[in-house]
């Protein structure tokens, strides 16, 4: 899986956010999170939603029975970094990681099941809730859509 993952993130870069094979055409970013246990930066490539101008990220972890670790990481360390491709171009963004609640969680995750019926398979594989993740940007001073600026 590590190789399977560095071969995503390289081809990734090497295309302004885009890949092929399962993930083509797909949202796709690259998740930077803090090792829960380790503490040290761990990439993740994954499938997203926009959601305005945050993005959901989904632990289903192909509907297996536990929680993906990059999920554990981000509950640990909710600030986290990710890679999107813009215009062809990977842009970074800091993030604040929040698990959305039912009433939140419903309507994004039905869209995804909508949009890529390969997670409405996952969820039928598992007892588990899958877990819907809003990665938040972090608004700085000099962010011109920061409303406390």
């Amino acid at each position: 899986m590590v190789d399977h993952n560095a071969q995503i993130i390289d081809e990734f870069r090497a295309n302004g956010g885009r890949v092929g094979g399962g993930f083509e055409g797909a949202p796709l970013l690259l998740l930077h999170s803090t090792g829960a246990r380790t503490g040290q930066e761990r990439v993740s490539p994954m499938m997203y939603q926009a959601v305005g101008d945050a993005y959901a990220v989904f632990a289903s972890k192909a509907g297996a029975d536990t929680h993906p670790d990059w999920f554990h990481n981000l509950t640990a360390h909710p600030e986290a970094r990710i890679e999107v491709g813009v215009d062809g171009e990977v842009q970074t963004v800091d993030v604040t990681a929040r698990v959305l609640d039912a009433e939140e969680r419903e309507p994004i995750w039905s869209t995804q099941k909508e949009r890529f019926p390969g997670f409405a398979d996952y969820e039928a594989k598992t007892t588990r809730v899958i877990p819907v993740v809003l990665l938040e940007r972090v608004r700085g001073t000099d962010d011109p859509a920061d409303p406390g600026r």
